[in-house]
């Protein structure tokens, strides 16, 4: 684990693309505010993390979950950051089940074309034993 928040920066390529988002066009920043304003995004993040551990060693357990943040960002008195949270969260969760979906279909599919494959086979092999089996027929019979 880091002994100091600066350890622990987050990228200034993502750091200068959500301040040029959030700034309307036109409105430039100095390098010494990008600085501040990632020092203070890392601690952000830091506390919000602890916090949210404290949720979860509370309920026993060495995973952080969606509700431990929620209850963090709460417990930090960031309210109206919840409903937005809750937002983003269930548009992950409705992404990441359209995805696993998607995956069960593809699997049922693969399935499928398998077993067309294997019955194709299994006739084919079919079509060959009665070719032969009539080629023997008509041998018995020319003997």
């Amino acid at each position: 684990m880091a002994e100091r928040p600066e350890d622990l920066n987050l990228p200034n390529a993502v750091i200068t693309r959500i301040i040029k988002e959030a700034l309307p066009d036109g409105v430039n920043i100095s390098k010494e505010a990008r600085s501040a304003i990632s020092r203070a995004a890392s601690v952000f993040v830091l506390y919000a993390t602890s916090c949210a551990n404290n949720f979860a060693m509370k309920g026993k357990r060495k995973t952080l979950n969606a509700g431990d943040v929620l209850s963090a960002m709460e417990e930090m008195e960031f309210q109206r950051f919840i409903a937005p949270l809750k937002e983003s969260l269930e548009v992950y969760r409705r992404e990441q089940k359209g995805k696993k979906e998607a995956r069960k279909d593809k699997d049922k599919k693969a399935d499928s074309e398998e077993q067309d494959k294997s019955r194709e086979d299994d006739n084919d092999d079919d079509d060959e034993r009665m070719e032969e089996e009539e080629q023997n027929d008509e041998e018995e019979v020319d003997n």
